[in-house]
């Protein structure tokens, strides 16, 4: 499936989840036959495709269609993408910004591509470690760079509506390779991560 932000559903996936949306109003105690419930099952199942999307995509196929050859060797960064996703042990969401850098080794990217690799992985059920490795995996494949950095801050709503309940934690992971393992590589480059443009 090519990336769209169009929304698109598969109709057999859809009717057999209303179904299923349909039984757990029931188990919750509601009446999914009142009118203000109605339709809910078929939104909830069609907003559960959208928000899963990204099983059906490919990184690293979204990174080669926009792969070119540049001889150019300084990091290059993308910061501030806004990510969407769904904690795997609640289905509740968290969401948050991911920076991504990555030094060059003959091959570069769209930018923008770099925000659809965050979009395929963080469009499934995920935790936030997981979802920073697999980001820096697939440029990594894909470009073969001299190095590659991801830091992903997210706030959880698994932590804010339920259990502790604290409303202003923020969980930062990051995954660094290649010349990022380096002190002063990323040490850059979390410094200008932190910088704000005027």
């Amino acid at each position: 499936m090519a990336y769209s932000k169009k929304e698109h559903y598969d109709e057999h996936t859809t009717e057999k989840l209303i179904k299923h949306y349909h039984g757990v109003l029931e188990h919750l105690g509601e009446d999914p036959e009142r009118e203000g419930l109605l339709k809910t099952p078929e939104r909830v199942a069609k907003a559960m495709q959208f928000l899963t999307q990204g099983y059906h995509l490919d990184a690293r196929s979204i990174i080669h269609s926009a792969r070119f050859k540049e001889e150019v060797n300084e990091m290059i960064i993308v910061k501030d993408i806004e990510l969407y996703s769904m904690c795997e042990h609640h289905m509740l969401p968290f969401f948050g910004k991911a920076h991504i850098a990555y030094i060059p080794n003959g091959w570069i990217t769209g930018l923008s591509k770099l925000a659809r690799v965050v979009d395929v992985y963080s469009r499934r059920l995920q935790v936030q470690e997981r979802l920073t490795t697999q980001i820096l995996e697939a440029i990594k494949e894909s470009l073969n760079p001299l190095g590659v950095a991801v830091v992903i801050e997210a706030k959880h709503l698994c932590m804010m509506m339920r259990g502790v309940q604290k409303q202003n934690s923020v969980t930062t992971t990051s995954a660094f390779d290649g010349e990022f393992m380096k002190n002063p590589t990323r040490s850059e480059f979390l410094k200008l991560i932190s910088t704000k443009l005027d």
